[in-house]
């Protein structure tokens, strides 16, 4: 059977992809989106998820915002408590108006998704077995079980466990990787959500809340890697949030959903092998500290359609070449910030390292007591600028 022609295939149909597919389907550029999973299974993925601001611009320059990010409330004020005393911080006033905006992943693929083929986009799921061929060659192609398509570019959507990286040559890439020695017990309950996002520092541990809508709030504890916190009884779980929250009062409500996330990070330099690029997960993982990892992902795709389009239309291939190192500056960047936040809140209450206990301290402080340190962290919080250049 003769392969198929399109101008480009993604493969996976997560947030990197389904960003990518639209912002190419807004300039003109025909693709084709190839997913493993079953539809009902991508658009039910629970992730958390906020938009930054400067993520709400890209889809903003394409005509997606409302699509995707109307009428999700913004970020207000964060709170972090120490030791049960808490502080605010106004991080969209800090950064000059330009708030985030709480947007769950599965609710923003499910927006791309339905605006894809709405738009006439070519989707398809559960296909088995994707395979790229010829990358290093003018006109690759990608293999799928029952289908073959021929293609200037592979964009590669599909996350850390994708095949996509796995199509490189190991000799042509340098990874990095790194164990942050933290873990996370995540809990949805039944929870009447916080006036604002909270973070709670403590000797006893690390904790959070986050609202899930007015009356679901979706916990954070800090656990000992090698434990399985998802073991612990339903008692033991709210005892140990009222403790770290330093909130007494807190209701136990219905636990619907138990996870642990390790925190690790993971870097593939460079991001590009011949006609295939990686975006995304498929090129690095951060922590959920700063809430940068769809971000990155939205960047990403942003800044590979911009590539593709110049190449198409006006046969000027600098920004593919660009590509990869303009993402991998931003990466590096966001790797560094999240792991700085990282250590602050985690530090800040551990009694075992006290001096790097009152290093991370300072940092709080600073951040609450400097204008101009203040400022650093909400420009970060917000999204720092998108360019090839």
């Amino acid at each position: 059977m003769a392969a198929a022609e399109t101008t480009v295939v993604i493969i996976g149909a997560g947030p990197a992809g389904m960003s990518l597919a639209n912002f190419l389907q807004r300039r003109g550029v025909d693709c084709v989106v190839l997913e493993a999973r079953d539809r009902a299974y991508v658009e039910g993925r629970q992730r958390a998820g906020i938009i930054d601001h400067r993520a709400e611009q890209i889809f903003a320059e394409f005509g997606l915002a409302e699509q995707v990010a109307g009428g999700a409330p913004l970020e207000t004020s964060l709170e972090i408590r120490v030791d049960g005393v808490p502080r605010l911080i106004d991080v969209p006033e800090l950064s000059g108006g330009r708030p985030s905006r709480l947007v769950p992943q599965q609710l923003m693929v499910q927006r791309l998704i339905r605006s894809f083929l709405d738009g006439g986009g070519d989707l398809r799921f559960e296909a088995r077995d994707v395979t790229p061929h010829g990358l290093d060659g003018d006109r690759p192609r990608v293999t799928y079980q029952g289908g073959e398509l021929s293609c200037s570019y592979v964009a590669g959507c599909d996350g850390f466990h994708g095949v996509s990286r796995r199509s490189i040559p190991e000799e042509e890439l340098t990874t990095y990787s790194f164990d942050h020695g933290i873990g996370w017990y995540t809990v949805l309950a039944d929870c009447p959500a916080p006036r604002y996002p909270l973070m709670a520092v403590s000797r006893h541990g690390f904790a959070a809340q986050f609202a899930r809508g007015p009356h679901a709030s979706r916990f954070y504890l800090q656990y000992r890697p090698g434990e399985d916190p998802r073991q612990w009884p339903d008692e033991h779980t709210w005892d140990e949030l009222r403790l770290r929250l330093g909130d007494e009062m807190l209701p136990a409500g219905r636990i619907t959903g138990r996870e642990v996330v390790d925190m690790r990070s993971f870097v593939a330099e460079p991001m590009a092998y011949g006609r295939m690029f990686l975006v995304g997960d498929a090129a690095h993982i951060i922590t959920p500290m700063g809430a940068k990892g769809m971000n990155l992902a939205i960047a990403d795709a942003y800044l590979l359609a911009r590539a593709i389009v110049a190449a198409e239309r006006d046969g000027d291939a600098a920004g593919l070449a660009a590509y990869s190192p303009a993402c991998l500056r931003r990466t590096w960047d966001y790797q560094e910030f999240s792991r700085w936040y990282a250590e602050m809140v985690h530090f800040a209450g551990d009694d075992s390292e006290p001096f790097r206990r009152r290093l991370a301290l300072a940092r709080l402080d600073r951040l609450f007591d400097s204008p101009a340190a203040g400022a650093a962290f909400a420009d970060l919080m917000a999204g720092t600028e998108v360019t090839l250049g």
